[in-house]
């Protein structure tokens, strides 16, 4: 049975699209084949639009492929995704609210920090330097194998 995992954030520029693909590289890493990972924005204003160029850095420095086009959430995400995960308290409060979620809701919705006992939200790094990328792209690693230990069993 394939895992299926949605993360988003705010426009599905930065904090989601690098966690999308620092799940997929963590779980390949552990071996995990059967899990799909997407991402997606809780607003329209990047629709179309590559990553931020930001964590292209990161991602090609930490050797994690990346392919990604921004998309907005959709009410079928709820239906069709087996978690939504959300970078932080906003995000996650718009996840509640969407239409999506009352209309036959299969996800679990959570905040991506609850996985680990800090349950620290990810901070939008969009107006400040590199660094908040890379700070972005360890906690997504934490978080990924924290999720990954309770969905799919503790690394080996």
């Amino acid at each position: 049975m394939t895992i299926s995992v949605l993360v988003v954030c705010l426009g599905n520029i930065c904090r989601s699209p690098m966690g999308e693909a620092v799940l997929r590289n963590e779980a390949l890493k552990r071996g995990i084949t059967n899990i799909y990972v997407d991402s997606a924005g809780t607003a329209a204003a990047f629709i179309g639009e590559d990553p931020d160029e930001r964590i292209t850095i990161v991602i090609v420095q930490k050797s994690v492929p990346i392919s990604h086009s921004a998309r907005q959430l959709r009410a079928s995400d709820f239906t069709s995704f087996d978690y939504i995960l959300a970078a932080d308290g906003s995000n996650l409060r718009a996840l509640k609210r969407h239409v999506g979620r009352r209309e036959r809701s299969k996800a679990v919705v959570r905040l991506w920090g609850s996985y680990l006992p800090d349950n620290k939200p990810i901070q939008d790094p969009y107006y400040g330097g590199l660094d908040g990328f890379t700070e972005v792209y360890e906690q997504c690693v934490k978080l990924s194998n924290a999720f990954l230990d309770q969905v799919a069993g503790k690394k080996t």
